[in-house]
């Protein structure tokens, strides 16, 4: 898919306000103190890392989501009791891990963000990623309803749930960089790995 460029705050804002009009509707690792981190003054009007979101890790420690500031970012919205798309997304997640070298692992985080936030606990993250298998660069998140709104909205990704608790969901697979401005976002299910990897291999050498 083509690149998709978050607009400026304010109207990411009025994005949030609109999906917030939706949501309505419905009834709704890498240590952190290891990672690089990035002045509040050095986040571009492009960047998500400006919102005020506070989340909890799946070892349940708290951070903004700035803190993920200093490395690029592959994003993933999605919730572990998913039983149809996310386990692709997932999947498709690590395969571009996979197609990475060495080296070029220790220099991106793949971040999983629930849109389920009463079922997705830390503890239940947690054993998802001990099930999985996830490795240390791997980041999983739980976070206040209203602020997985704000970021989706942000992401431009769309969720509803439904009357059995499951989530109708966009499949949208999201690169930031270092920054935190979005450079590369591919949707859909089964995607070649290869379309993502390029766009990180690309972002490290416009890092240099």
């Amino acid at each position: 898919m083509k690149m998709k460029i978050i607009p400026l705050l304010v109207i990411a804002i009025l994005m949030v306000q609109i999906a917030t009009g939706y949501a309505d509707e419905t009834n709704f690792v890498c240590p952190m103190c290891c990672r690089q981190h990035l002045a509040p003054a050095t986040f571009t009007d492009k960047s998500l890392y400006q919102v005020e979101s506070k989340w909890t890790t799946d070892a349940g420690k708290g951070l903004k989501f700035s803190d993920l500031a200093g490395k690029p970012q592959v994003v993933l919205m999605f919730f572990s009791h998913c039983t149809t798309a996310c386990p692709i997304l997932v999947y498709d997640l690590r395969r571009i891990e996979s197609s990475l070298t060495p080296a070029e692992r220790s220099k991106i985080g793949f971040t999983l963000i629930s849109f389920d936030s009463e079922r997705d606990t830390p503890a239940v993250l947690a054993e998802y990623r001990k099930a999985l298998n996830l490795s240390g660069n791997w980041t999983l998140l739980n976070g206040k309803p209203d602020d997985v709104l704000e970021l989706a909205a942000l992401l431009g990704v769309q969720y509803k749930q439904n009357a059995d608790g499951q989530f109708a969901h966009s499949n949208a697979v999201t690169l930031l960089n270092a920054k935190g401005e979005v450079v590369f976002q591919q949707t859909g299910l089964d995607s070649n790995p290869q379309d993502m990897v390029h766009q990180i291999q690309r972002l490290f050498i416009t890092q240099k």
